[in-house]
């Protein structure tokens, strides 16, 4: 089952500790809702709401077998700021080796790799949650502890195979 400690078990000695409410879809207030509620991937979206580009920075990589994981944070290009705080797991052998490999090499937004690469895919929200953030991610988001945020946990879909597990977690708005 996915869940966020399912996601930050992949991590050992995590720092994180992410404390989520489960919401409804009606229950995500907006301009939460507009930016979690959907099937597409989260690089578009809040490149579109921001009208700015992302930038991926990568923050822990965990690997096992044919499992690649890993924590990042989506940066704003112009002005810098952090917009989002996300957890994948990849199961590269789902995955033509190229899309694999540039998703490991981690310079570019997934939503981005696979789009480029023409990938089918389909965006599965699976939950959606409120949490206040803890001090350690809340300092990667740029705000203050405690602040209250939303996010999605979700399946992606490649060529019709689950490749994808994915927690995104927006900085509050």
């Amino acid at each position: 089952m996915l869940t966020l400690d399912s996601l930050f078990a992949l991590f050992p000695g995590d720092r994180f500790h992410v404390v989520a409410e489960p919401v409804s879809a009606d229950g995500v207030p907006e301009p939460y809702r507009g930016l979690l509620v959907h099937t597409q991937h989260m690089t578009v979206t809040v490149e579109a709401y921001f009208n700015d580009a992302v930038e991926v920075e990568v923050h822990e990589v965990a690997r096992s077998g044919h499992e690649y994981a890993r924590k990042i944070a989506l940066r704003l290009r112009a002005g810098r700021r952090v917009v989002q705080f996300g957890m994948v797991a990849v199961a590269l052998d789902r995955l033509d080796p190229a899309v694999a490999a540039e998703i490991v090499a981690g310079k570019t937004p997934l939503g981005r790799v696979l789009i480029a690469h023409d990938v089918l895919r389909e965006i599965q929200p699976v939950q959606f949650f409120r949490t206040a953030l803890p001090a350690d991610l809340a300092e990667v988001l740029g705000v203050p502890a405690g602040s209250v945020t939303y996010g999605r946990l979700g399946v992606i879909t490649a060529d019709g195979h689950p490749a994808v597990r994915v927690a995104e977690i927006l900085a509050p708005l």
